[in-house]
């Protein structure tokens, strides 16, 4: 699919504004005596400075770096455009006119390299502080209140009585090897303490759960 080509107002403007410029350029240097090749370079250099210094603007910023260099190169072609006016005799050109020609290359040179080369004098933003960590006591002292509140116990009254054959636990079977251990650690507790170990301790001691450390004591008797 071809896509048509349409004139953009803007784009030609520039065109012709560019052209000119470039002329007015070309004839300044070689009135000032830059005859052949080096004549043509002058506006190249011009606006090659001229388009670092919009460029370093757009991508890093206002600085003053930036904006000095383009001040300087737009002076450069404005000042062309001014002097190829009528306003200088191109004919017999002041000594100055003769010095800034002859100077420019070097001043140019200094202006891309620093602009290539140079970091931006922009003040760095600092960054925003990061929010401190909860300690680990906080933690363990706020967790008791996320849990869930048990429910209230009923009156004793109120509650129902239970069969006898209910209410006895169903008996927990217990590995022999289980229940020496146990014995073990029941006889080191004694030896001491001079007490016989109570279920919660030999639970904590053994890492079970509390209906098996119950039949572990029952058979301990």
């Amino acid at each position: 699919m071809t896509r048509s080509i349409r004139p953009d107002a803007v784009l030609v403007q520039a065109v012709i504004a560019g052209a000119l410029s470039f002329a007015h350029l070309h004839d300044l240097a070689s009135a000032a005596g830059q005859t052949g090749w080096k004549a043509w370079a002058y506006p190249i250099s011009v606006d090659l400075l001229l388009v670092a210094a919009w460029r370093r603007l757009r991508s890093d910023g206002p600085s003053r770096l930036a904006w000095s260099w383009f001040l300087i190169a737009l002076f450069a072609s404005l000042g062309a455009n001014v002097a190829t006016a009528g306003f200088l005799d191109l004919a017999h050109p002041p000594a100055w006119l003769r010095f800034g020609i002859a100077g420019w290359p070097a001043l140019a040179f200094l202006g891309g390299t620093l602009l290539a080369h140079s970091a931006g004098d922009r003040e760095p933003v600092p960054p925003a502080p990061a929010a401190p960590a909860p300690t680990p006591e906080v933690e363990r002292e706020s967790a008791p209140d996320s849990l869930p509140k048990p429910a209230p116990v009923a009156a004793a009254e109120d509650t129902p009585a239970l069969a006898p054959a209910a209410s006895a636990p169903a008996a927990t079977p217990v590995p022999a090897a289980l229940v020496d251990h146990a014995r073990k650690v029941a006889d080191d507790h004694h030896a001491r303490t001079g007490t016989r170990i109570d279920t919660d301790t030999l639970r904590a001691r053994l890492g079970v759960p509390p209906q098996l450390a119950d039949a572990i004591a029952a058979q301990l008797t």
